[in-house]
């Protein structure tokens, strides 16, 4: 069931548990904080909510810049660990605006939550995971505490959703290369399995909200985009910070077009680039043709 708006004398408050990464740009020779679920935890910061961010990063330059970021942002880090290792990156190349994920390397940013992760969780009105994270054994630990926000992304197993969507209060997917018919399936599997909230980014096609109260659409902001990496994770943190807040879920919808849009007129997911300094060489990758 939706979950009556928040006392208005308090801000929304949103909790990222899971990934991080620098996405290093071999268009520019820099390195960007990003991971969905940072990228979320600042995006929710920037539309006006508390935002925490629960992950571990190692103690080079990768990991000084995350935690560089996310103090600039004002993303709480309380649970963030730095531990010994590599800071996870994934190399980005680009074919104009569009990204392409060429190579990654985890390093250290996958980790088993502890008990007082947890508990901080419980102090937030929602803690989102994104798929990439691994952390589906956790899942319904979190949801026990707080409501839960899952991003999919492009992820379809049947039996993934099936067990994922009834913990979630919003359920996101990335369905932008199915047509309507795919993706009206997975949007009425996720709801009647039990997701309060599905959310449906489908590229320049817009996005979709269905929950209890109906079916929501809004058209894709058309922007000259420099690049869009992050785009689908600031539509879904402006998503969660609007309906928590009480806005109709069109007028989430609306703004979260916008910021998306907005995220798409500078490098990086969240900005804050610095020039690639890792401990170890980048893969030598190519861009497909």
């Amino acid at each position: 069931m939706p979950s009556p708006p928040l006392p208005p004398s308090r801000p929304v408050g949103i909790v990222a548990i899971g990934d991080n990464d620098v996405d290093c740009y071999l268009a520019d020779g820099r390195m960007y904080p990003g991971g969905n679920c940072l990228n979320v935890a600042v995006h929710a910061r920037r539309a006006g909510a508390r935002a925490g961010f629960v992950g571990a990063v190692a103690e080079d330059a990768a990991g000084r810049l995350m935690r560089q970021a996310l103090a600039a942002e004002g993303v709480e880090t309380a649970r963030l660990r730095v531990v010994p290792g590599l800071t996870a990156y994934c190399v980005i190349g680009h074919r104009g605006a569009e990204r392409l994920f060429l190579a990654n390397d985890l390093g250290v940013s996958r980790f088993e939550p502890e008990a007082g992760d947890l508990d901080y969780a419980a102090g937030f009105d929602v803690a989102h995971v994104g798929q990439s994270s691994g952390l589906d054994p956790w899942l319904p630990a979190i949801a026990a505490r707080t409501r839960l926000s899952y991003d999919f992304s492009t992820r379809r197993e049947p039996d993934h959703r099936a067990r994922i969507a009834p913990l979630c209060w919003l359920a996101s997917f990335s369905l932008g290369d199915l047509d309507d018919p795919a993706a009206a399936a997975v949007i009425g599997e996720a709801r009647a399995a039990g997701a309060a909230w599905v959310l449906a980014t489908r590229g320049s096609a817009g996005a979709d909200l269905h929950g209890q109260a109906g079916r929501f659409t809004v058209a894709a902001d058309h922007v000259a985009a420099v690049d869009t990496l992050g785009a689908g994770d600031t539509f879904i943190a402006h998503t969660l910070v609007g309906l928590l807040a009480g806005d109709s879920p069109g007028a989430a919808l609306a703004a979260a077009a916008r910021a998306a849009a907005g995220t798409c007129g500078y490098m990086g997911a969240i900005g804050h680039g610095a020039p690639i300094d890792l401990p170890v060489p980048l893969p030598a990758v190519a861009i497909p043709d």
